[in-house]
């Protein structure tokens, strides 16, 4: 999967770059409503416009886009901009009319990566075709529906992909509308080099406080670009009006944003940064020998316990070894959470390796 045929952005054919800036309203609500957008945009730093159609709603009664009547108004606004138009296609009939109006780039919402039969639809409907198609991310932590999604693409003869993260559902109240689990868009990048994935964070805040932050968090991880809803009049938006931004405020963010070298595009910190890194090697291979001896003295633990009949799980010494190496944990500038983590998952692996010697030497003692 870590072959597929995935082209740059800057080979789109589009006079794309990196970072790739993504803005317009949630909804496409009235002619007027795209075109004001647009007019005020125009002077912006924004590479593509977007303005979603087709909108999938979680309930029916809300508002459901206004359909194949505003990929017009997408038209006229990309005469207005100069630049590329998007908007979100979700079955093969959204795919059909998007093209036969001239749309340039669409993306798949989070609702149909989510369902590997709508995505089929999908890619079944692009055949032939050579327009970029963006992928957001599943509604819940899924990196392989994800991947699964843009390999369809792939397999379907669409070579311009790029990925939307945009955040993941939670089930307990945070600060975020979508949590971002930035450790999925990274590891995305990872396996996809020439894949362009950008970040959503009107959708990861849900707010239109919170966005600058995260822009700026998802640009210190690598990202590529940002997609960030925008309405003249965001308060009075038929939809998701709380985490859109006017457009004077778009403008602040971008303007604010400290953009991220890349070692290949700054040689002159590669030597001091192999260093660092090779510290860090060092660093993770004294980790791997003192688990190895760590483990071995585990074992003789195992050994000792079998030959006093001891139970393998002894309570009061494990409550007292987590509660000691979290204090010391913590007095280092670790957090209680870290920590604990990796001591459950020690115990676990030691709990595993008494138990599997305890089973070696019964059976040993069955065989003499």
């Amino acid at each position: 999967m870590e072959n597929l045929d995935i082209k740059k952005i800057e080979d789109w054919g589009m006079n794309l770059q990196n970072p790739l800036w993504i803005a317009g309203p949630c909804s496409a609500e009235t002619e007027e409503q795209v075109l004001g957008i647009a007019t005020a945009l125009k002077d912006s730093d924004i590479s593509v416009f977007r303005a979603g159609i087709w909108k999938p709603r979680t309930r029916p009664g809300s508002f459901e886009g206004v359909g194949s009547e505003g990929l017009e108004w997408l038209m006229k606004a990309k005469k207005i901009l100069n630049k590329p138009v998007s908007t979100e296609v979700a079955n093969g009939k959204h795919v059909e009319e998007a093209l036969k109006a001239g749309i340039d780039i669409l993306w798949l919402g989070a609702r149909t990566t989510v369902n590997p039969f709508s995505v089929q639809e999908v890619c079944d409907a692009l055949k032939g075709t050579d327009i970029p198609v963006l992928v957001k991310n599943p509604i819940n932590p899924d990196l392989q529906l994800w991947i699964g999604a843009i390999e369809r693409l792939a397999q379907a003869g669409i070579d311009k992909i790029g990925a939307i993260h945009r955040g993941f559902s939670v089930n307990v109240p945070t600060r975020f509308r979508n949590k971002p689990e930035w450790s999925y868009p990274i590891h995305l990048k990872r396996l996809f080099p020439s894949l362009t994935v950008i970040s959503d964070p009107s959708h990861i805040c849900g707010n239109r406080e919170m966005i600058e932050e995260i822009s700026q968090r998802a640009l210190n991880f690598g990202i590529d670009g940002l997609m960030i809803e925008t309405h003249t009049n965001p308060d009075s938006a038929w939809s998701d009006a709380k985490q859109q931004v006017t457009p004077d405020v778009l403008n602040k963010i971008l303007s604010n944003l400290e953009l991220r070298q890349s070692i290949e595009d700054a040689p002159e910190f590669k030597s001091e940064l192999d260093q660092l890194r090779e510290n860090v090697d060092i660093l993770d291979h004294q980790i791997i020998e003192t688990l190895s001896e760590r483990f071995k003295a585990i074992v003789k633990i195992g050994d000792y316990k079998s030959d006093h009949n001891l139970a393998v799980f002894q309570k009061d010494r494990w409550d007292e070894v987590i509660q000691s190496r979290i204090n010391e944990a913590t007095g280092k500038g670790l957090s209680e959470k870290f920590i604990k983590n990796i001591l459950m998952d020690i115990h676990e692996e030691s709990i595993r390796l008494q138990e599997s010697r305890l089973s070696d030497l019964k059976n040993k003692k069955v065989d003499a």
